[in-house]
């Protein structure tokens, strides 16, 4: 995506109310006092550099942001004391799905090695909830299977005995702990062989009985999914199945989720909606995209595009880990990198850190083609920001703002600066740069 020109409004005199003020209303430019826009950029080819229109009605405001795009799967040491606190807070961090992947491999409870797991499992969740984000346990982890490992999954040869024991365990662990608050993820891509190599029915059967030890011991517990790799895609017929059967037997998941890697959390909240509705299933349920963005798309670019359509689609969003090993628990998701012992940001952690400084109320925005965005206004800030990002189309992007007289960044009928940043597609080091339109009439290229 090529960042096109923006420009501050002509220099004029006027009220809002008045002829120069009403031209205000409509413009392609951005002339606003302490007002941004961070374009991010990603590579592409040619094929995709076709122009594009987007456009902010600020005018239509609706909530406060929440952030929902914001968290991580693993990303934190093993016991939960780094990264520093300052790495989560500036991004208005929310999520963290955990539970002690790859800790001794083999690990986890068919290893006999379940209190190490469970311990960075504490660890992770006491860590989380002093940042004030919510915590999403893998049972599947402590048990054993983390994709590095082949495991006897629960219910082989129709032996359940382990697996109950497992669960005796792991939800007396979980009520002495006092973690009554977390959502139980209970298990990660059970569609893929890595993480479940034993059918479909046999998890079903491993879901049901799951499900129903955590709903008599925790009755208000919030179970999560099927955290898929597959989308709930129209043709995808193990979601079929799924649903099928977790209605027939009153299993349904307090959150419905999956992974987009890739996918658009818009069509895939729409796909999803279309098969609840077809069972007479409600569709008022949440949804939790805890896995999104390919190796290949953990750049600022596509990492915008996803927090805009999470946003739009209304769905929780988690930032995918391709990190093994030791590194799966440290660095954020790949947010941050080190020097020595010192912790440093990558690019993509400044798109973060941008997303999190968008306060106020979130105002109307358009997409166009493989574009989109989230924007904000605040007026007792003073300020109205906007994050771009593509679905990677390099194309110009001509922004169209709509009723700047409705912010507090135009003064007497005039907008009187303009910013914008530009984090670049490799992130580091983070190519950020900030050019100030300086009065109305200046330009920013």
């Amino acid at each position: 995506m090529r960042m096109s020109r923006v420009l501050a409004p002509p220099r004029r005199n006027g009220r809002s109310g008045s002829a120069a003020g009403r031209r205000l209303r409509r413009t392609t430019v951005f002339g606003a006092l302490l007002a941004s826009v961070a374009v991010l950029v990603v590579p592409g080819t040619s094929a995709q550099a076709a122009d594009t229109t987007v456009a902010v009605d600020f005018a239509t405001a609706g909530g406060a942001p929440t952030y929902r795009a914001s968290g991580t799967i693993y990303g934190m040491t093993e016991n939960g004391s780094l990264p520093q606190e300052h790495f989560y807070k500036d991004i208005k961090w929310q999520f963290m799905r955990t539970g002690g992947a790859q800790l001794d491999n083999p690990g986890g409870w068919v290893a006999g090695k379940y209190d190490r797991r469970w311990n960075s499992t504490l660890a992770q969740y006491k860590r989380t909830k002093a940042l004030g984000g919510t915590f999403v346990m893998l049972p599947h982890d402590l048990w054993g299977a983390d994709g590095t490992t082949t495991p006897t999954f629960p219910g082989d040869n129709g032996d359940w005995t382990r697996f109950d024991a497992f669960y005796d365990r792991l939800l007396a662990d979980v009520r002495a702990a006092g973690m009554t608050d977390i959502q139980w993820d209970i298990w990660n891509e059970p569609d893929c062989n890595l993480f479940w190599g034993s059918g479909q029915p046999q998890y079903l059967e491993m879901w049901k009985r799951a499900y129903q030890k955590i709903r008599a011991a925790i009755p208000g517990a919030v179970i999560v999914g099927a955290s898929t790799c597959g989308r709930p895609t129209s043709s995808n017929t193990w979601w079929n199945t799924y649903l099928d059967y977790v209605k027939a037997n009153r299993v349904e998941p307090n959150i419905y989720s999956w992974h987009d890697l890739p996918g658009d959390p818009v069509a895939d909240s729409t796909s999803l909606k279309s098969k609840l509705s077809a069972r007479s299933m409600t569709t008022s349920r949440p949804f939790q995209v805890n896995e999104y963005g390919n190796t290949n798309e953990q750049n600022p670019g596509r990492g915008g595009w996803y927090i805009s359509r999470l946003e739009r689609a209304g769905a929780d969003g988690l930032r995918a880990n391709w990190a093994g090993g030791a590194n799966l628990h440290d660095f954020a998701a790949k947010l941050l990198t080190k020097t020595g012992s010192q912790y440093l940001p990558l690019g993509e952690w400044f798109l973060y850190r941008y997303y999190g400084s968008q306060t106020g109320s979130i105002v109307n925005f358009t997409p166009g083609t493989n574009t989109d965005g989230l924007a904000t206004k605040d007026n007792g800030a003073r300020n109205a920001k906007i994050l771009l990002g593509s679905n990677g189309n390099t194309g110009n992007v001509t922004v169209n703002l709509d009723r700047l007289d409705t912010t507090s960044v135009v003064e007497n009928g005039r907008g009187v600066g303009a910013r914008q940043q530009v984090v670049g597609a490799w992130p580091f080091p983070a190519g950020v740069s900030s050019r100030g339109a300086g009065r109305p009439g200046g330009v920013a290229r």
